[in-house]
């Protein structure tokens, strides 16, 4: 009796370990991401498409666009509550949380995966302080939360195969209905599952029962998705994916969810084009892992390959299934969608990391710390680069753009332009009811809308550009700066 109190208490000691080792390393990051946080509300820029209106939908409980993103939506709006910053501030906040709980998701992962401490830690933090990542962490997006659920969904289907506790087959299949709820690239987790699960022990694809409740627990995972239609019917601000994706019809729900018209974009390349997509990814790859770290991440699959043959598996088709996907998908952010195969790398890495550690250690005392010096050097090393390109601390330009509009336009009057930075400040703040926003950007009628609107009153445009500067002045317009370089007021001359 006294050996199995012994036994319990050295199992809960060393949990305790785990964790506080896994929130060392997740606070960390989440100390570097707090400190380049996007400060307030957001604009359209190549890095920042979707951000703002993230920011209202989040506020708001509103409906996101394509995919969808009920997870996310209901989720962040619980920060909206935080004492803290502005409200667009906290939903910037959200995704840092969500990226530094996601790198202690990939500790665990690693530790799972049998890598040792150091070598989960180095792992976890490779993830967190790549440059990517890190770029998704201090804006409103949707991108750490993927990361967070594929990485819980990893690590309980690993669990399983460490215990083959059927409870955890089943968890695993509540995350990936989860993670599919947030982005639907989570797809891609499913058939890897099903070849992980085939490879450990076939005969759990045979057992109706555990079918079954396999499906009923996925199905359980789905229901975020009810936000959609339910949340549709009370009439929420910014439900713009137009008639055929309104949630509120099944088909206008399909259509939401399954991506609209970006499905266009999907198998975009022929074989002609695919070694010019492969350098694109080659290229995002080594700005996120340096060669070292590449190098332990090979020598990790390497290991695993004799190791953990399943877990090679496993990593190697959602490596596999999401670069086929990105090579494919014709999208401006490209650079996103590569971020879950950097998540596989850097579990190899770790796995590797370990090894190196404990040979070093096996050689020579001396040699394990000057090893695992090495190991997190490299680690580091691109941090200060990252640090200084994904720093966001001192970006108001969203915060001036309101301002803007907000003290220096007419009542009445009518705004040209596209984002959602104004819809915060109308429909979140409150300000400015009277002004009339209007979106030419996929029409292109940016002339036209002006002519309609200055019948009703003053009009003017944001961040016309030069193009558009030109096409106003042809049709007998003046843009009269109110701000230069950002605000103009349209008027006939």
């Amino acid at each position: 009796m006294k050996r199995d109190r012994e036994k319990k208490g050295v199992r809960a000691a060393g949990a305790a370990v785990e964790v506080l080792v896994a929130a060392g390393a997740s606070l960390a990051v989440l100390f570097l991401y707090v400190l380049t946080l996007a400060p307030t509300v957001l604009y359209y820029s190549p890095e920042t498409f979707d951000s703002a209106h993230l920011q209202v939908v989040a506020a708001t409980l509103g409906i996101p666009s394509y995919t969808g993103y009920p997870t996310y939506a209901m989720l962040t709006h619980l920060f909206t509550y935080l004492p803290v910053g502005d409200v667009a501030y906290r939903v910037n906040l959200a995704s840092a949380v969500y990226g530094a709980l996601a790198v202690a998701v990939v500790y665990a992962a690693a530790r799972v995966l049998g890598a040792g401490r150091l070598g989960a830690v180095a792992g976890a933090l490779a993830l967190g302080l790549s440059q990517t990542f890190w770029s998704q962490a201090v804006i409103a997006e949707v991108y750490t939360l993927h990361v967070l659920l594929a990485g819980l969904f990893l690590t309980a289907l690993l669990v399983w195969r460490r215990d083959r506790q059927d409870r955890y087959l089943l968890l695993a299949a509540f995350l990936g209905g989860l993670a599919m709820t947030n982005h639907l690239t989570s797809l891609f987790l499913l058939p890897s599952a099903v070849l992980f699960v085939a490879v450990v022990d076939r005969s759990k694809l045979m057992d109706p029962w555990l079918l079954v409740r396999g499906a009923g627990f996925f199905g359980a995972g789905l229901l975020p998705y009810l936000y959609l239609p339910v949340r549709a019917e009370m009439s929420p601000p910014l439900v713009d994916a137009g008639p055929a994706g309104n949630p509120s019809t099944w088909a206008g729900l399909f259509d939401l969810v399954s991506g609209g018209e970006h499905k266009a974009r999907i198998f975009a390349f022929g074989p002609a084009e695919l070694p010019g997509r492969v350098a694109i990814y080659l290229e995002h790859l080594i700005q996120n892992l340096n060669p070292v770290l590449l190098a332990l991440a090979a020598l990790g699959l390497v290991l695993l390959f004799f190791r953990v043959r399943a877990a090679l598996v496993l990593l190697g088709a959602v490596y596999a299934f999401n670069l086929a996907y990105a090579l494919e998908y014709d999208i401006e952010d490209l650079e996103i969608y590569f971020i879950p195969t950097y998540l596989v790398l850097c579990l190899a890495l770790a796995v590797a990391a370990s090894a190196v550690i404990g040979w070093a250690r096996a050689w020579s005392a001396y040699a394990a710390p000057v090893a695992a010096l090495l190991v997190f050097g490299a680690v580091a090393a691109g941090a200060p680069a990252a640090y200084a390109a994904v720093d966001r601390s001192e970006d108001y330009r969203g915060r001036e753009i309101v301002e803007t509009v907000a003290e220096g336009t007419k009542p009445g009057s009518t705004v040209l332009y596209h984002g959602r930075s104004l819809h915060y400040m109308q429909i979140v703040e409150g300000r400015r009811q009277d002004i009339r926003l209007e979106d030419p950007f996929y029409t292109g009628e940016w002339v036209e809308e002006a002519g309609r609107n200055l019948e009703r009153g003053p009009v003017y445009v944001l961040y016309p550009g030069a193009t558009n500067a030109r096409l106003y002045k042809e049709a007998g317009y003046e843009l009269v700066p109110v701000e230069e370089e950002m605000l103009y007021e349209v008027v006939e001359r």
